[in-house]
């Protein structure tokens, strides 16, 4: 958690005073310790269930006069029982959650992570509230972020009880929202705006079952100005760290025969905050990537010829450049990635159906190539991570790196996208054009050969019963295998010459 730093006078204070909502909140009773130049903190107590809600509010905007920010300093009134240890630091680092940890069968402590039960957004007033119904109190951390505009929730070790399609209508200054895990033990919440909005309330109050509590916020509208350039909280808003694939720790040992295997690397699409495509019936996208991937997986390691590796094994978010990061630090030969398109406009989702493959180019081969590779190069922002470095990144330097790519490895990629086709059509649909390319930034590998796979769109009602089906998922699997098997012998023969 970021600090907040002591200074003093009128500028100091001010430089406190980021453009950037971020809000704590605090399933329980206790005190707060701030810096009094810079915090700007207060306890709230309710009449019969008293919960303790700390907000810091860092969005005030160009407008906010020394006097007006000093207005929003309020006394924390400690509360008998709970108290949180900063560890001598201002801040809030030092709160936890006071919870007792259930014993394990073994006998030993183990946490039990939070339930988020129930989600909802209304709108009464002018103002649009978001209540989320958790099994106990956990300090969440909520911030706005532009470009486009959302409202983020964090909250810590929790597992989302949903039903299906929860968030994909919203009311009043929201549009929609989705959850899911944005990191290891990490779960995060991502409300897509209408326009700028501010945080104006924030608590957690009882629901009066066994430690159960409900977090409410309520939005009001405001400017762009109002709002502030700079927006979101650096160390929340960044993409969390992943770890290496301890299965290539061989790497920085002498090569061994079977580190000579062709290392392949499966790419499940999207995954935790990120849904990706939501089908017919609910059907979601990082699913079904998920189970074709894992079979993919299974049947390139019974082969014994391969190397395998995932991007990720379960359903986490994981952001677009950590894969790429991901393939050129173990050293991937091939990188694969899963995926699966839905189609918004009824009028077509009945008809277009079919697996296509994608290889990266620097000019969309189609309109549609164009329009697939922008949606899926969003997917950051979708998890709630700014995607400022990559939209605002130098066309020059990009040419380059793209130019690069296509010397090293273009035409191995259109070598094994060439044999995935002529594999694909013996066992499943082709769309109509089923080799397309555009610059995909998960395809953006100067090292290895890389193709994208839309394995259908699950906006048709036959495609989307297809991809649920466990046999056409091993037709899909073992279709994939048979092209690296090809791509691989393929390229020994022209070694061996």
């Amino acid at each position: 958690m970021r600090q907040i730093p002591s200074r003093t006078g009128r500028r100091g204070r001010l430089a406190c005073v980021a453009n950037v909502h971020y809000v704590m909140l605090y399933g329980l009773l206790g005190a707060v310790a701030l810096a009094p130049e810079c915090s700007i903190a207060w306890a709230q107590s309710h009449e019969t269930k008293p919960v303790f809600d700390t907000v810091i509010r860092r969005n005030w905007g160009p407008g906010v006069s020394d006097d007006d920010a000093g207005a929003g300093i309020a006394a924390a009134t400690p509360t008998a029982g709970d108290v949180g240890q900063t560890g001598g630091q201002t801040g809030l680092s030092g709160f936890h959650r006071k919870s007792k940890p259930a014993p394990d069968s073994a006998g030993s402590e183990k946490t039990q992570p939070v339930e988020v039960r129930q989600a909802r957004v209304s709108e009464m007033g002018g103002k649009t509230r978001f209540e989320m119904a958790l099994s106990s109190g956990v300090r969440a951390e909520i911030f706005t972020l532009a470009n486009p505009y959302r409202v983020i929730v964090d909250l810590p070790d929790v597992l989302f009880r949903l039903p299906d399609g929860t968030g994909q209508t919203g009311a009043g200054l929201i549009s929609t929202y989705r959850y899911g895990l944005f990191a290891d033990r990490k779960g995060r919440v991502v409300l897509d705006a209408t326009g700028p909005v501010k945080i104006e309330a924030a608590r957690m109050t009882s629901s009066g079952r066994e430690g159960a509590v409900t977090l409410q916020m309520e939005l009001v509208a405001i400017s762009a100005n109002e709002f502030g350039v700079g927006t979101g909280a650096t160390s929340s808003a960044a993409a969390p760290p992943v770890a290496r694939p301890s299965v290539f720790d061989d790497r920085l040992q002498a090569k061994s025969a079977s580190s000579k295997k062709p290392l392949i690397l499966i790419d499940p699409g999207h995954g935790g905050i990120d849904p990706g495509a939501l089908g017919v019936d609910n059907i979601l996208e990082k699913k079904i990537v998920m189970d074709v991937a894992k079979r993919v997986e299974r049947r390139l390691k019974a082969t014994g010829n391969f190397r395998v590796a995932m991007t990720r094994t379960s359903d986490v978010f994981i952001s677009l450049d950590q894969r790429v990061e991901m393939s050129q630090e173990i050293g991937a030969d091939l990188f694969i990635s899963l995926h699966a398109d839905s189609l918004a406009s009824k009028t077509y989702a009945s008809v277009v159906r079919g697996a296509t493959i994608y290889t990266l180019s620097e000019r969309a081969s189609d309109e549609q190539a164009r329009l697939m590779a922008e949606k899926e190069n969003a997917s950051d922002q979708v998890a709630g991570l700014n995607s400022g470095a990559f939209s605002a990144e130098n066309e020059e330097v990009r040419s380059i790196l793209i130019d690069l790519m296509k010397r090293e490895t273009s035409n191995f990629s259109t070598d094994f996208s060439n044999l995935l086709v002529a594999r694909l059509k013996k066992s499943v649909s082709l769309s109509r054009d089923p080799q397309r390319s555009a610059a995909f930034r998960v395809l953006k590998q100067t090292h290895a050969p890389s193709v994208l796979v839309e394995l259908g769109y699950l906006s048709n009602q036959a495609d989307a019963r297809l991809m649920r089906q466990a046999s056409w998922q091993s037709k899909v699997a073992h279709s994939i295998v048979s092209a690296i098997d090809g791509f691989f012998d393929k390229r020994s023969v022209r070694s061996a010459r």
